[in-house]
């Protein structure tokens, strides 16, 4: 009977391990650093709405927990702000984990929580892909028409700011698109 429990214990750590490394490998953090001081969570502007707290993130990923983390809404939450990794001791960047672990979702078809959220995320990445940064106006219009969601309740703030000229009718591209490209495609040969 000792013998099966120890058995038992060593698969379940092999299965965490793999996990971890996974996420590890996919995101460049070394998740084995978190000592859950929380500075993550506390400084996150999303945190109050995710299912799942940063710190219980990488715990969660700590302890193997795979399905958990990639099923939750709190992946898709981020905004990359920074302020995590800015705060954290061990200068774990959550917002780089966070982009690891949507890739990693979205490669097993495991679908969002929330509705359309994924469309919003591709229509960001496409809209970094063709101009080297995020252009507000044609990224709204793409995810628009890919989840014929109109967003009627960011309309009237959408079109205040417009004529504040906080959103550019037309986008302004960067220097080094044709490095942006490439890193794409390298990105796009890495997952194949």
């Amino acid at each position: 009977m000792e013998e099966m429990k120890v058995e038992t214990v060593n698969s379940a750590e092999k299965v965490n391990s793999s996990f971890l490394e996974e996420v590890s490998k996919k995101s460049g953090e070394n998740l084995s650093l978190c000592y859950q001081c929380l500075k993550c969570t506390a400084g996150c502007p999303t945190a109050p709405n995710m299912d799942i707290r940063p710190n219980n993130i990488i715990r969660m990923i700590q302890m193997g927990m795979k399905k958990e983390v990639l099923g939750s809404g709190a992946i898709w939450f981020c905004v990359y702000c920074q302020t995590c990794g800015t705060r954290c001791p061990n200068e774990i960047h959550i917002g780089v984990l966070m982009d690891a672990l949507r890739e990693m979702a979205m490669e097993e078809g495991i679908p969002a929580k929330e509705k359309n959220i994924h469309l919003f995320h591709e229509a960001f990445i496409q809209s970094v892909r063709r101009g080297g940064r995020a252009h507000e106006v044609t990224m709204l219009m793409d995810y628009m028409l890919r989840s014929r969601d109109l967003m009627k309740g960011s309309l009237l703030p959408g079109v205040k700011l417009f004529l504040k000229g906080k959103f550019p009718l037309l986008p302004s591209f960067i220097k080094g698109r044709d490095e942006i490209k490439r890193i794409f495609e390298r990105c796009t040969k890495e997952k194949s």
